[in-house]
């Protein structure tokens, strides 16, 4: 019996990595796309509970969900249009990187956390750009991630998901070709450097509005254990990295110590 997909993105359904990876996925599965209207990055594992949200059929199993954001596509469309859960959730591929402490804003990997809180294996994927993301336009911009997704993709249907309950798969695809790629990284989420990139303009009434910026993909040196990489050091050094994430964000360590200070 063939395997079922549910595809989402937080770019809209228009966007190119989207596309692409529909097409591909459809060569091993049956693929069920359901993606916001308008991008909506950013938007974390955020539902939209003030407001009606509508389907909008684009083509055959491809929907446009009006004004919703990613999280709200996986929970409407596994609880509206499957009758059976689908074997995998996909999210992505997303334009531009999603990893260290990014993840907790990231609509991408929000839709993946909805997937698995809902019992079905979910893998988020982000295309880590080169520069401010203006490098990524067209299809073969995304190939090494659609490969790659469609790999790991198939070894799931294939053999099962390689983690428990509530957790997930987070990917970052190296902004370089196929052949340049030297393989899949497992990796430790890194520790990003933040800034407070955020301009200040005048409209044309002279009343100021602030927009936030791109801050600058940064991170901290940090070794989990000797020998392990983080997402951000995979990508340095040309892998595809491959971080297994879970939602218990519980800090273990600290609750004795939490007690004697209570």
């Amino acid at each position: 019996m063939k395997k079922t997909i549910l595809l989402t993105n937080d770019d809209g359904f228009e966007a190119v990595g989207l596309r692409a990876l529909r097409r591909e996925l459809s060569k091993i599965a049956t693929v069920i796309t359901v993606a916001p209207t308008i991008e909506k990055s950013a938007s974390s594992h955020s539902l939209t509970l003030t407001r009606p949200l509508k389907f909008v059929e684009v083509e055959e199993n491809f929907y446009k969900l009006d004004d919703g954001t990613p999280t709200d596509c996986v929970f409407l469309a596994l609880n509206t249009i499957f009758e059976d859960k689908p074997d995998l959730v996909v999210s992505g591929i997303n334009r531009g990187a999603n990893m260290g402490e990014d993840i907790t804003y990231s609509g991408t990997v929000g839709a993946a956390m909805e997937g698995v809180l809902q019992g079905v294996p979910s893998i988020a994927v982000s295309q880590v750009c080169g520069g401010d993301c203006s490098d990524i336009k067209t299809e073969e911009d995304y190939r090494l991630g659609v490969e790659t997704t469609v790999e790991i993709a198939k070894k799931i249907l294939d053999s099962g998901f390689p983690l428990d309950d509530r957790k997930l798969l987070n990917i970052n695809v190296p902004p370089i070709a196929s052949d340049e790629c030297r393989g899949i990284a497992i990796t430790h989420a890194g520790h990003r450097v933040y800034g407070n990139h955020a301009e200040m303009h005048l409209n044309p009434r002279g009343v100021k509005y602030y927009w936030i910026g791109l801050p600058v993909l940064d991170w901290f040196k940090r070794e989990v254990k000797e020998g392990d990489m983080s997402d951000f050091e995979a990508i340095k050094e040309g892998f595809v990295s491959l971080t297994p994430i879970h939602l218990d964000m519980t800090s273990y360590s600290d609750i004795n110590s939490l007690k004697e200070w209570l």
